[in-house]
């Protein structure tokens, strides 16, 4: 059994899934009634996966503690499952490093070491390099701190001379800030109303689906601008207004000269805005 729990715990290949086995291992050890300053002694004199095991059990609550308050502050994206894998690493490095001549408890000496191999997990999770997002958060707090003491908005001048910088390496930082960020289309969008949770993909636009209302009153219109006029006149408003044609391309099409398309283009406004002025009459209520 001790071999079992050794081979789930101990090796860095468990993935996500290590911090579920190892928790789920809560079985007595021969070590658990011992001092665990022996223990330590023992396992710096002759370390063994055994005891290795039996720490990583016994100290597991730092790892989702620490897990738990920086997941706190991320997005539904991320999983607490991987910050427990990850802190786990850093549990087991703490392990391997801790020394006992030190007279410092092992709890505060694994803290660090456990935030960091979190927080090292996420950065290799974020593509944006570490510079990129130092100088998002000096252009970022810069500006704020600008805002707030006037109580207006800080230019880009401003913002440059508080970062004590000339205006080309500002434009270096403002672009750098400015950079894309990435999502997952399935996080959380906001809070329904109803029980199902809406995310992004659920709300997101998609440019490739047209407004079936939208092109419906599209036809319409161009029914009623269309309607009464040749089959010259129809096809100079369609190319010009609907296929965005010029005037020289529509002439080249009709067999007709540019002034020719022009004459007959105003021709065919002039009788559409006394048809459209006709029907507002009509359309007025009766007083």
């Amino acid at each position: 059994m001790a071999a079992t729990r050794t081979k789930r715990i101990g090796s860095r290949g468990s993935g996500r899934h290590g911090a579920r086995h190892a928790e789920a291992s809560g079985l007595p050890t021969r070590f658990d009634d011992r001092d665990m300053e022996v223990n330590w002694i023992e396992y710096k004199e002759t370390p063994s996966k055994e005891l290795r095991n039996f720490f990583m059990e016994k100290y597991l609550h730092l790892v989702r503690y620490n897990a738990e308050r920086i997941y706190a502050r991320l997005p539904d994206e991320v999983d607490l499952e991987d910050l427990m894998s990850a802190g786990l690493f850093g549990l087991m490095d703490a392990i391997d490093g801790f020394d006992l001549e030190k007279k410092v408890k092992f709890e505060t000496y694994c803290a660090p070491r456990i935030r960091g191999a979190i927080l090292d997990e996420l950065r290799s999770m974020d593509w944006v390099p570490r510079l990129v997002r130092h100088r998002t958060s000096k252009v970022e707090g810069a500006r704020q701190k600008l805002e707030m003491a006037s109580g207006e908005r800080a230019s880009d001048e401003d913002v440059a001379k508080a970062l004590n910088i000339d205006s080309e390496e500002f434009v270096k930082y403002k672009r750098d800030s400015s950079a894309v960020q990435v999502t997952s289309i399935t996080r959380k969008c906001f809070p329904s109303d109803g029980s199902r949770e809406l995310r992004e993909i659920d709300v997101i636009k998609d440019d490739n689906q047209t407004n079936p209302v939208i092109d419906a009153q599209r036809r319409d219109l161009k029914d009623l601008m269309t309607k009464g006029l040749s089959r010259a006149e129809r096809l100079i408003v369609i190319l010009y207004y609907y296929e965005g044609m010029t005037m020289k391309e529509i002439g080249a099409t009709l067999d007709l000269s540019e002034s020719r398309v022009s004459q007959m283009h105003s021709s065919i406004l002039a009788r559409l805005k006394a048809q459209m002025q006709h029907r507002m009459r009509e359309l007025e209520p009766v007083k």
